[in-house]
């Protein structure tokens, strides 16, 4: 049995959803939820502090601190607390509440950004601050998950071979893209282990990542305000930008088979079964990177929902023509 000492050392790495039933498509979803910090930002968090420590760039005593929409600021939370490192997270209001509170239950402080930059928007504001606070403060650290090599070496080493493993014959693998951690790490695994898997990459509608024109966003996860300084494009086969609204719709569809996963994972499904309606592929894994119980007073909350996107959101229809949940499971 598991004997642990941290929370970060608990993680469940082979748990793979079969969709087939409600995509209509052959469709695995790897589950990267089932950790302390509910997400899979605790693989990046991770392994960004633990390379601080052994660089001494991060010593006892020293604060953490971190520009995130919700999730790594919550894994930073609990490596922080189980290292003991005081941690600070500088996020916008489009966090959910849920994962501030959680975030503050750990013991780190937050600082939300309500007012965006003029060009570079919340999150250009947010990384600002994080710059004028380690300016100011002796002691203080800021990690830069947007450019620190530990966010895409985290799942080089673990999230590709795990796929890689339980997926030699994969066609392709659906990543959504974030800091773009988890899609370089990935990709680079694949590139140089499984050279015939195709990468894609999902995006949501309005990130500037891929160079699609800046829009307002809701929903905190997947998306930039500022292309990340880890993304290498060469190592993506083809990009999916999903409408928010198609986001709330797969995860309004996915609960009704009882999957409760979160507004990112909803982008990442509703991206695979978008271009799995146009692409042929035998077998097709994408990854889960959060489950939903942080997003029940947003993307699971009707009122939330069709005030911003409207009340069509709310009926249940599969998004693309896809199956629906009838067969989820089966």
């Amino acid at each position: 049995m598991p004997i642990i000492t941290t929370p970060q050392e608990f993680n469940v790495d082979d748990l793979f959803v079969d969709l087939r039933g409600f995509a209509g498509f052959p469709l695995y979803l790897k589950c990267e939820g089932f950790n302390f910090a509910g997400s899979i930002k605790l693989k990046a968090a991770t392994e960004m502090v633990a390379a601080a420590e052994r660089s001494g760039a991060l010593r006892p005593g020293h604060t953490l601190v971190e520009s995130s929409s919700g999730n790594l600021g919550v894994a930073l939370s609990l490596v922080a607390a189980g290292r003991g490192y005081r941690f600070v997270c500088v996020t916008d209001s489009r966090c959910t509440l849920g994962a501030r509170q959680l975030m503050q239950t750990l013991g780190a402080r937050v600082h939300v950004i309500t007012e965006p930059h003029p060009e570079r928007g919340l999150l250009g504001a947010r990384i600002d601050h994080v710059r004028r606070l380690c300016a100011e403060r002796d002691g203080y650290l800021w990690l830069n998950q947007y450019a620190n090599p530990g966010n895409w070496q985290a799942h080089y080493r673990t999230t590709g071979p795990q796929i890689a493993r339980s997926f030699p014959d994969a066609d392709v693998v659906f990543i959504g893209a974030g800091t773009t951690g988890t899609l370089m790490g990935v990709a680079r695994y694949l590139r140089e282990h499984r050279p015939a898997t195709r990468l894609v990459a999902i995006d949501t509608v309005g990130s500037v990542t891929f160079g699609t024109p800046v829009a307002p966003r809701m929903i905190p996860g997947l998306g930039t305000g500022v292309r990340p300084a880890l993304l290498d494009t060469s190592f993506v086969d083809d990009v999916v930008h999903v409408p928010e609204a198609d986001t709330v719709r797969t995860c309004r569809m996915l609960v009704r088979g009882g999957f409760l996963f979160g507004g990112s994972t909803g982008t990442v499904v509703s991206g695979a079964l978008s271009w799995l309606a146009r692409n042929r592929a035998v077998t097709a894994v994408a990854v889960a990177p959060d489950l939903g119980d942080r997003y029940l007073d947003t993307v699971y909350h009707d009122q939330w929902a069709a005030d911003l996107y409207g009340e069509e959101v709310l009926e249940p229809r599969a998004p693309h023509g896809v199956v629906g949940p009838a067969r989820l499971g089966t």
